[in-house]
Formats: C-alpha cells, structure tokens, sequence
C-alpha cells in the first residue's frame, strides 16, 4: 500500500489552523503537507516497521533521559516549518532552549519549530527518492541532522546541513551523533529485519 497524494484547491489552500482542524477530524490518518501544501495520506506502517520505529524512539529518549538535553518526539507528533510544510518523523529531539522559547498555545498544536534532529525508517511502502526529499525539506526548514534509516538494506543515509548526503553500509556499527547529540550512539543491530 502506498502514500496516497490529496490535489485539490480547497485543501491546498487551508490555513495552517484549518489544516490543524483537518488533521483533527481525521486523527486515524497519518497525514503530512509538503511546502508546496500538498497532503499527503500515509498508511499505517506494518507491525514490524512499527516495532523498528519504537526501538529508534526508545534509544534517543534514553539518551535524552540520561542527558536531559532536549525534547525527544516520535512519529506521532507533527511539526509546521517556515517552508509552509506540516511533517511528522519517525524521532526526533529539539534542544531545551528552543522548546523552552514556544508558547504553550504553539507546543499544543503543530509546533512552529523545525526539531534538530530527524530520524526516518524506509518502511517497505515508502519510496527511497520520496523520502530522500523529505529529508531534504527538513535540512532547508533548519534541521542540523538527519539520518534515513533502511533496514531492508541496512543502509543510512546521513544528511547535514552543507554537506552531501554521506551513506552508511552495515547495521553491526553505532551510529554517532556527533556534538549535536553528545554521547548518543544508535545500535543499529537493534534495528535488523528479523
């Protein structure tokens, strides 16, 4: 099953707060809306790829934990970008300071923040040139990391702000994450088809 694209002028052109309300009344759909202020409806992910997603979220919140750096957010929690995009990542984390500086009214809806950090897993119904660009809206919209995760081929995809994208081959390695996130080290073995 795939993404299914919305094109339709009416939707297209709602606020951010209609767009909030259409999230809202349709809160069993995974819904996301690209610069452009296209909808796109994601199905759910397979029970695996949710097990997967859980694992990656579990790791960058102990970190976080153990650090108390930041905010951690998993594939459920939507973030409005200044490129007019409303995204959701599979995990992600935002410095304290930046999450402190939000009004409340903003941290109860789709946050206007771009998080730091993103993680994506490569479910087996997403495209790799699709997601490859979704992680290109969140380096434009400000994000410093962002790493696209391919258990299938055990791949990663490091994407940086100024930099190519640096691919990673082999899931029997830690992911580092440099000085943006001191210290946390994904285990991608953890992260393997089984």
């Amino acid at each position: 099953m795939t993404a299914i694209k919305l094109k339709s002028p009416v939707l297209e052109g709602l606020s951010n707060e209609e767009f909030y309300l259409f999230c809202a009344d349709n809160r069993d759909l995974r819904i996301e809306r690209d610069p452009t202020h296209q909808i796109t409806i994601m199905p759910p992910t397979n029970s695996e790829t949710g097990s997967l997603n859980s694992e990656l979220t579990r790791q960058l919140a102990n970190w976080n934990v153990d650090t108390e750096l930041g905010k951690t957010f998993d594939s459920s929690a939507g973030f409005t970008l200044h490129t007019g995009a409303m995204l959701s990542p599979d995990a992600s984390w935002i410095a304290q300071t930046r999450w402190d500086a939000l009004s409340n009214d903003d941290r109860h809806g789709f946050a206007h923040i771009c998080p730091d950090f993103v993680a994506e897993l490569l479910s087996p119904t997403d495209r790799l040139t699709d997601t490859m660009r979704k992680m290109e809206y969140w380096l434009e919209a400000g994000a410093k990391l962002g790493w696209l995760i391919a258990p299938a081929t055990e791949s990663v995809y490091i994407f940086e702000l100024g930099q190519p994208v640096r691919p990673i081959v082999g899931f029997d390695q830690k992911l580092v994450a440099g000085p943006l996130l001191p210290g946390f080290e994904l285990e991608l073995k953890r992260l393997r088809l089984k």
